[in-house]
């Protein structure tokens, strides 16, 4: 086999499950690089970047629970209205009551985990269709924000701007960066080594096929490269910014929920009860404890995509959360999870997400009006999930399936001498390599 197909073999069409980054990385990165060269590299200014992750991070927190939402065969629209009403509870709260932010913020989370209580209890032990029950919410919650704040802006105190305005401050020597974000990013590149590293130990402690050292060194040091030039350039920014305090509370979620997902039970469930309900009911899991907890979390991580965002707005509005619902979806669906339930991975929705990020971020820069940057993020979002699924169908390369399949989870071979991939999540402990 030549190198080139053995390199396409690894990082994109293989059958482990180790974090074969490079594909994913390569499709965001041409996307960027695109918007660079048509906004005369507006995009990967220090400032624009900072800004890229300060406006999105709240649509990225809502994907992720979006993602679980779906993977269990549901859809929540009533995540945008969740959050402007717990963003407004919270603003109130904090104005009349004169609530200290940091209780405020918990407070938000329980408003948040009350709601879940709420629509969880209508989907799971009802029976009621998520899609109505959150219709409703959506509808109920949305008319909550507008009586509660009476259809004005509330603002809120300085203290509770940290977590969606706030930035990581300086210390450490005068080096024209800021110490901790450099820090940070270094870091990230020790996790990518170790998790390689590890990932090849493993292989060879089970006897399995390795990756040639130099396909290893590709899924390393890409990577590597992306995450040092971004630590140089949000390092970077004017005097006062630098990695967005939203950014390391998604970065957070990120890794507690792919932990969740990928090595625990219940995270296995989701998947279990989104691919076949009735043969996972069989199989002894909780399908109405599963519906609930996931529609109770997803109205949690809306409630704290509502904080961030009054924070970084410093007030509460009657028009905040709008559309959002529709963002965290459209984030899930380029990411690679499947309508029906079943698949799709954390690490695919927040680069799905990112993709839509970059997107409008991008035609903004580039002048193009709001209505017509709404046509053309419809438009993409359409024809890539409809090329994706065209290709699948006719057994061709499909594009989202290769870029997620590093992150999922392979399933054993169905039958003697199988070697028939599934794209279903499987319930043992996956081969990294």
């Amino acid at each position: 086999m030549s190198r080139i197909k053995e390199l396409q073999k690894s990082l994109f069409a293989g059958t482990t499950s180790n974090a074969r980054q490079f594909g994913m990385i390569f499709t965001l990165v041409a996307i960027v690089l695109l918007f660079q060269i048509l906004t005369d590299g507006l995009t990967l200014n220090s400032s624009n970047l900072i800004s890229l992750v300060s406006q999105y991070s709240y649509i990225l927190i809502l994907a992720i629970g979006m993602l679980m939402v779906i993977v269990a065969g549901h859809i929540d629209l009533s995540v945008g209205s969740i959050a402007a009403f717990v963003g407004i509870v919270v603003a109130r709260a904090m104005q009349d009551w004169s609530l200290p932010w940091p209780v405020a913020i918990l407070f938000g989370l329980a408003v948040g985990a009350a709601i879940g209580v709420w629509q969880g209890f209508w989907v799971a032990y009802i029976g009621v269709p998520a899609f109505i029950v959150t219709l409703a919410g959506m509808m109920l919650f949305r008319g909550g924000n507008q009586f509660i704040g009476s259809a004005d802006t509330i603002p809120v105190p300085e203290g509770f701007k940290v977590i969606g305005a706030g930035f990581l401050p300086e210390v450490g020597p005068n080096t024209g960066y800021n110490n901790l974000t450099l820090l940070l990013g270094l870091l990230v590149a020790v996790a990518i080594v170790v998790r390689e590293w590890k990932a090849r130990r493993t292989r060879r402690e089970m006897d399995a096929d390795v990756a040639p050292m130099w396909i290893s060194l590709i899924r390393v040091a890409v990577p590597i490269a992306v995450v040092l030039y971004a630590a140089f350039r949000f390092a970077g920014g004017r005097v006062g910014t630098s990695f967005p305090i939203s950014g390391i509370i998604l970065g957070v979620l990120v890794v507690i929920y792919s932990f969740i997902t990928r090595n625990t039970a219940g995270g296995r469930h989701i998947y279990a009860v989104g691919g076949n309900a009735r043969a996972a009911e069989l199989s002894g899991v909780k399908l109405k404890r599963v519906n609930f907890l996931v529609m109770m979390n997803m109205s949690i991580l809306a409630a704290l995509a509502g904080m961030i965002f009054v924070a970084r707005s410093a007030a509460s509005g009657p028009q905040d959360g709008i559309g959002w619902e529709l963002d965290a979806i459209a984030a899930v669906f380029i990411g690679g999870a499947a309508v029906s339930g079943g698949l799709g991975t954390i690490s695919g929705s927040i680069v799905g997400g990112l993709v839509m990020a970059v997107l409008n971020n991008g035609l903004q820069l580039m002048g193009v009006g709001s209505d017509r940057v709404q046509i053309i993020k419809g438009l993409v979002l359409l024809l890539a999930v409809a090329l994706d699924v065209y290709n699948k169908n006719r057994g061709r390369f499909s594009v989202i399936g290769s870029v997620t399949r590093p992150f999922r989870r392979e399933a054993p071979p169905t039958g003697p001498g199988s070697n028939v991939e599934t794209d279903q999540e499987p319930a043992k402990t996956p081969v990294a390599g």
